[in-house]
């Protein structure tokens, strides 16, 4: 038995004993922790996988953003009164949640031993053309190129689910600021770190954005670490959240989506399809869309995880 043959079966047990954990677990914040370090685990096995684009967007999405969210679910069930968990589901409904979950078992069992050999693959069709895109990086070349609609549809469902989340706010607080308001502890280790991590998150974000297109990173691991910090200050009370009818966050929501929708119409008068771009041009278009992209998905981000207006708004 090799070390690497040794590491990848306890990270797999690892996996199914944290999985299993987290869904026996009574305590919402047990589950919560326990679905955070099963993201890191996925995270590692990306990693194990190859897959390092795969990897950082699990970590920084799939662990850190969603883990935040739930977080902040909890909390808000508790300030209303109510109690998570407090009602086991019934036989039927736990009989169900059991046979669909075999049901996938089987489907994803059967997907990968079942499937042909060689499994059939565009990588071949994609590296050839990756030239013509003026990208290094083949993940970036598919989601801003080759499969540029899947990217504009995943920046719009963030949005939308921005607007869902704000819809629940009670029309009393709408248009004021979301999140509760926090008071800075000048003294504390949260307000130290508050102050010390942002500007090194920064320069990783820049760093994630602009090597994205010759190797792993892009513009939604560079938003997510922008949003990240954006939070961290928000939560140490140095920042307060503006409200949401102010026109300069509602501008920041949407021209991500809208440069990348512009871009898109262009090319269907310059290259002849939607989101096709103009040969030799194909790399700078695909940079003016990422940068405001980043910056929408940075804020969308950050304001899913504060979730609805809780403040009056300014008088």
């Amino acid at each position: 038995m090799t070390l690497t043959f040794a590491f990848d079966a306890i990270l797999a047990l690892a996996l199914v004993a944290v999985a299993a954990w987290t869904t026996a677990a009574r305590d919402m914040f047990a589950a919560v922790a326990g679905s955070v370090a099963f993201g890191l685990l996925m995270a590692l096995v990306w990693v194990r996988l190859a897959a390092p684009d795969v990897a950082l967007t699990e970590a920084a999405i799939g662990s850190g953003v969603t883990g935040g969210l739930l977080i902040a679910v909890g909390a808000r069930l508790r300030r209303n009164g109510a109690s998570p968990g407090a009602e086991p589901p019934g036989a039927i409904l736990r009989c169900t949640a059991a046979v669909v979950c075999g049901l996938v078992t089987v489907g994803l069992g059967a997907i990968v031993l079942l499937s042909p050999e060689p499994a059939p693959t565009l990588a071949p069709l994609a590296a050839r053309h990756l030239p013509q895109t003026g990208l290094g990086n083949p993940v970036t070349a598919v989601l801003m190129a080759y499969r540029a609609i899947d990217t504009l549809l995943e920046v719009v469902v963030l949005l939308l689910a921005l607007v869902g989340v704000w819809s629940l706010a009670p029309d009393r607080y709408w248009g004021g600021r979301p999140g509760m308001q926090q008071h800075e502890d000048p003294n504390g280790v949260l307000a130290f770190f508050a102050r010390l991590l942002p500007p090194i998150g920064i320069i990783v974000a820049i760093h994630l954005f602009w090597v994205g297109s010759v190797a792993p990173g892009g513009e939604f691991q560079s938003a997510t670490v922008v949003g990240a910090m954006w939070l961290l200050a928000m939560i140490a009370g140095l920042v307060d959240l503006p409200p949401i009818d102010r026109p300069g966050v509602r501008l920041g929501l949407v021209v991500g989506p809208v440069v990348f929708i512009v871009i898109g119409l262009a090319g269907t008068a310059l290259a002849g399809a939607f989101l096709a771009y103009p040969p030799g041009h194909a790399k700078l278009l695909i940079l003016v869309i990422e940068i405001p992209v980043t910056l929408s998905i940075a804020a969308t981000l950050g304001l899913l995880v504060v979730g609805p207006p809780q403040r009056m708004p300014p008088g």
